[in-house]
């Protein structure tokens, strides 16, 4: 991952000071990446393996990681499965396996973002941003700014905690692409959503996503929903078109 210092260009003030982990067994890219950062102004910290990273993550809140896949021990997968939802850091992966496969599984498992090494430090800091943007963007339901949580068809989600609560009362977890997806219906309900239109609100216009990772989301999404709905179908398909929340929904 070579970094020129053209690639090196100071960060603005209006720019937002984040602390970011880097987490990589090669010492060569984590020294690369983490200096480029710090030149922009965000605080890194770095870590070869899980064990590090953990050591990391207890001195101080963490906004971002920056995750690479092939890592002794834990991989970046088993950590990313293991840290999806909650209240955990928005996480970026890096794999030199650049399958569209390999892609989906590591959204699917809860990263926010994924780029195949080698990558270009400047797409990698647009990704930061683009992450660390959307999760601290104020949402809305119904053209209406966004409380705490809502409550649809006898559901509650928490939009704080990113806890879905069930009917019956139980948690239902959701991956961090799930929960996304979800937010993303629940602002725009009885709607028409395209795929596109999915894709850039679930994950952004500067994320490169897929069409199948989508339809993976929304079938893994409606499963869980189903299990507690009383036969009420909550997301639709419509054909040639996209898909609609049919649920109303109410602000908590």
């Amino acid at each position: 991952m070579p970094i020129s210092d053209s690639d090196a260009a100071p960060r603005t003030d209006s720019e937002p000071l984040a602390r970011v982990l880097m987490v990589d067994d090669d010492p060569g890219i984590r020294d690369a990446v983490s200096d480029f950062l710090r030149r922009h102004g965000y605080a890194v910290e770095t870590a070869a393996d899980a064990r590090e990273m953990e050591i990391m993550l207890a001195r101080g809140a963490t906004d971002l990681i920056v995750l690479d896949i092939m890592l002794p021990g834990e991989d970046g997968l088993a950590i990313c499965r293991r840290m999806a939802g909650g209240a955990s850091p928005a996480i970026i992966m890096l794999s030199a396996m650049g399958e569209e496969t390999d892609r989906i599984i590591g959204l699917e498992l809860g990263a926010d973002d994924y780029l195949s090494k080698p990558c270009n430090p400047r797409e990698l800091l647009a990704r930061i941003r683009a992450v660390l943007r959307r999760r601290q963007e104020p949402r809305s339901i119904n053209d209406g700014p966004i409380g705490a949580g809502c409550a649809f068809a006898g559901w509650r989600l928490d939009l704080v905690r990113r806890e879905l609560r069930s009917p019956q009362g139980v948690i239902v977890n959701l991956s961090s692409g799930e929960f996304t997806l979800l937010q993303a219906f629940i602002e725009r309900p009885q709607r028409i959503l395209t795929r596109d239109s999915l894709l850039d609100l679930a994950r952004g216009p500067d994320s490169e996503v897929y069409d199948r990772a989508i339809d993976v989301q929304i079938s893994r999404l409606r499963r869980k929903l189903d299990d507690g709905a009383g036969g009420q179908e909550l997301i639709r398909t419509i054909r040639n078109e996209g898909y609609m929340f049919t649920a109303r929904v109410q602000r908590t």
